[in-house]
């Protein structure tokens, strides 16, 4: 997993993707009014929180090939960082459309930015390393 100094720093933002992502998507799939001021009602809102739920789980599997296989990592890193920079974007919309929101998806969408900058950090710093 992490043997050096590079695979730390090649691969931490990938730790903290799966630490926070898997509860969340968790919380998504089986109690969202733990996080959201909302009560689902219908059986397509919950199906709606499941595949969610699905979707976080499953990148975040592929994360974690990336830190275990070498040849996964890559593809870890650029699917992690479409996904930040997707939710930190989209949480960035929601603020200039909607308003502020509470504390947490404020601290949200700066570890969602962060993240994704991070990982294209890295995958830029992999791609030199592999050319020299």
């Amino acid at each position: 997993m992490i043997k050096t100094k590079t695979d730390f720093i090649n691969k931490i933002h990938l730790i903290i993707s799966v630490s926070i992502v898997v509860p969340t998507a968790i919380i998504y799939g089986f109690k969202p009014e733990l996080s959201f001021d909302m009560f689902l009602e219908t059986i397509d809102e919950h199906n709606f929180y499941k595949a969610v739920m699905g979707l976080y789980l499953g990148f975040s599997a592929l994360w974690v090939f990336g830190l275990f296989k070498a040849s996964y990592l890559k593809t870890a890193i650029v699917t992690n960082i479409i996904f930040m920079l997707g939710l930190g974007f989209g949480r960035v919309v929601s603020i200039l459309a909607d308003g502020i929101p509470t504390f947490g998806y404020v601290f949200g969408v700066i570890a969602e930015l962060f993240l994704g900058f991070y990982g294209l950090w890295v995958l830029n710093r992999i791609n030199i390393e592999i050319k020299i």
